[in-house]
């Protein structure tokens, strides 16, 4: 999971011979926009879902339609957490980043 990537990265010494190299800490930092992005469209398709079905609501049996509506919220605030987790360490690695840069 590039959380726990980002987290091994962070936890690394920032200088000395165990430092992980500029390159490593770049492709890490992609890898996690990457994912930020991928959240982020996930939580817009998700939206976009609960829209609709809040909208189709009066079609569907009532246990159908919360059972559908729950899901689809708990999935929504599963990716919300994601989705800030991830950012709060991506800050720390670009951080990390431009530290890194200075010393060299």
């Amino acid at each position: 999971m590039i959380q726990d990537e980002i987290q091994t990265l962070l936890d690394s010494p920032p200088i000395g011979e165990d430092a992980p190299s500029i390159d490593a800490i770049e492709d890490t930092l992609t890898a996690g926009y990457a994912r930020a992005l991928a959240l982020e469209a996930e939580r817009w398709r998700l939206e976009r879902r609960i829209a609709e079905v809040a909208v189709e609501l009066g079609g569907k049996p009532p246990d159908d339609e919360r059972d559908e509506l729950t899901q689809l919220g708990q999935r929504l605030s599963s990716a919300d957490g994601d989705l800030t987790m991830l950012r709060q360490l991506l800050v720390s690695l670009r951080s990390r980043a431009d530290e890194v840069r200075a010393t060299d």
